[in-house]
């Protein structure tokens, strides 16, 4: 299953961009879905002929600065990926959503999904693009008291607080997990909950996790372009990595799973040995559901049994 990528994945895609298109003219914009501008003034011919000025990251969002102040945005959403191709290159394929001609190369946009999330947007002004700005902390550059403040805003779990992008940003499902892993927070713990001492933790996991990841996906890439950009990664602690044993302490990684999304987490290392409920095995177990890791392996050891 895809994933949306996240502040490292869109922080390497920036700087692989960069080398490739900062000070280059966008020459011309090919779209092929009618689904994915999602704005209509200024048109996006608008654009042609500008050169880019800088990158930047919204959120989740990327964005390209041309020059007479016009903003190209590109939100990946879950599926959307970026590619980058010789000039020219045809962009006819079932998942090509559109390119990007340059004069060194073209960006090829895909989405591997037909739900057709990923979406373009020409903003106009610094205003405009500020509109689509969720307003999430920049984690990297503020201070601790403006983390706790952040964290604290609303009362939500951490899972949930991590994030939401009007809360934090650049944090989606699959950090969070590595970043709740690495604090030995429990994912379903309520943030007002917390005490100053699990603030501090929580905030020094979110910026190392962070940084270690960008850096790490920046060492994968080295000078060519990012082409697998995923979620699931056989390097992570917990998130995707179910059933598997947790690298610190050897427990099996749990998982909470919920509409497209799932919580993975280590019972030993972050709830005290404590298993959250399944929403959809706990509806089909009721008061059968284990409480923790001992009865869970009473259970599959049961089971193993009387299946032989």
């Amino acid at each position: 299953m895809a994933r949306m990528p996240e502040y490292p994945d869109v922080e390497v895609y920036l700087d692989c961009l960069r080398a490739r298109v900062l000070g280059q003219q966008l020459e011309a914009v090919r779209l092929r879905s009618p689904f994915l501008l999602r704005s209509v003034s200024p048109p996006i011919g608008e654009a042609l002929g500008r050169k880019v000025v800088g990158l930047r990251r919204l959120g989740k969002r990327l964005v390209l600065e041309l020059e007479g102040g016009l903003f190209v945005v590109i939100h990946l959403m879950v599926a959307g990926r970026l590619h980058w191709k010789a000039r020219g290159a045809k962009a006819s394929g079932r998942i090509d959503l559109a390119a990007f001609d340059f004069p060194s190369g073209t960006l090829l946009l895909t989405e591997a999904s037909s739900k057709k999330r990923a979406s373009l947007v020409l903003a106009a002004s610094e205003a405009a693009l500020g509109a689509l700005d969720p307003g999430g902390l920049e984690v990297f550059g503020a201070t601790a008291e403006q983390f706790a403040a952040a964290l604290t805003a609303e009362n939500h779990t951490l899972k949930r607080a991590l994030t939401d992008p009007r809360l934090f940003s650049g944090i989606g499902n699959a950090y969070s997990d590595e970043i709740l892993h690495r604090a030995r927070l429990s994912p379903v713990k309520l943030t007002r909950a917390l005490d100053q001492a699990e603030v501090g933790r929580l905030r020094d996991a979110t910026l190392r996790v962070l940084s270690e990841w960008t850096e790490r996906l920046r060492a994968q890439a080295g000078t060519a372009f990012p082409e697998k950009v995923t979620a699931f990664r056989p390097e992570m602690a917990v998130h995707g990595r179910h059933k598997l044993p947790c690298p610190d302490c050897g427990a099996p990684v749990q998982r909470i799973a919920y509409a497209e999304n799932e919580t993975n987490y280590c019972a030993h290392c972050q709830t005290g040995g404590k298993l959250l409920a399944d929403r959809s095995l706990s509806r089909l177990l009721k008061d059968d559901w284990p409480k923790n890791l001992d009865e869970l392996e009473d259970r599959l050891s049961a089971a193993k049994r009387r299946q032989a």
